[in-house]
């Protein structure tokens, strides 16, 4: 059957983009090798150019020298060419792994999408907004509680910076009057002993028989008391 239809080829798979940049830089590499092997070769021969003198000689050696620098134009050009393949090689790489990636990028936006989907069925705008309106409530709720508890007791209402002012000048006056001469106000001085007789503008206490008569004195400096005479 073979022989009549004939055996069918089996054929190889098309190399990558990346097996051909390999491919090319290994022959890039092989050039480049044998231009630096040229360059060797030049620098010997302008030794000899230099130390040989004009001549035939000299000029065989010009001749030596001129063929390797021919060799290594051609290979410079063929380097050249093989860099050129493989910088396209490389936009190409380039190219495909950018489609790579937005192809994988369209797959994790599609399932994004479906997941989001699923989500916002269970999620609803109203509910949100209805939550929104009872946190705001509880909060203003919450501000008059606050601001009730720190209320304070007793205080009168209706004081402005008028108020404020004359109140701190009259204080001012006061504590001036009350300061004396040793620079201590009346609030910090000891207290003043009181006669409370001259207050009252009572007599004075008559002593003996007559108003500023001096009285007599017994034995132990106390006023005498005056005795009764006794009569038969």
């Amino acid at each position: 059957m073979r022989r009549v239809f004939g055996a069918k080829k089996s054929t190889e798979p098309p190399p990558s983009i990346q097996d051909a940049s390999d491919r090319i830089n290994k022959r890039g590499d092989s050039v480049e090798d044998k231009i630096k092997k040229l360059d060797v070769e030049l620098c010997k021969y302008k030794e000899q150019i230099q130390k040989t003198r004009p001549g035939p000689a000299q000029e065989a050696v010009k001749a030596r020298a001129m063929r390797v620098l021919k060799q290594k134009k051609m290979y410079e050009g063929q380097r050249d060419m093989l860099y050129n393949q493989t910088f396209n090689l490389d936009q190409v790489s380039f190219a495909a792994e950018g489609l790579k990636d937005a192809q994988q990028t369209m797959t994790a936006l599609k399932s994004a999408n479906k997941e989001l989907k699923g989500m916002m069925k269970t999620v609803k705008i109203q509910d949100i907004d209805n939550l929104q309106d009872e946190m705001m409530d509880l909060m203003d709720v919450s501000s008059e509680i606050q601001e009730t508890l720190g209320r304070s007791y007793n205080v009168p209402d209706g004081l402005d910076e008028d108020d404020l002012m004359g109140e701190l000048d009259a204080l001012e006056y006061d504590m001036g009057n009350e300061t004396e001469a040793d620079g201590m106000p009346s609030y910090l001085q000891p207290d003043k002993e009181t006669d409370f007789a001259d207050e009252l503008n009572l007599p004075a206490v008559p002593v003996g028989g007559r108003t500023g008569a001096p009285q007599a004195e017994d034995e132990f400096g106390l006023p005498a008391v005056p005795r009764a005479s006794l009569r038969g």
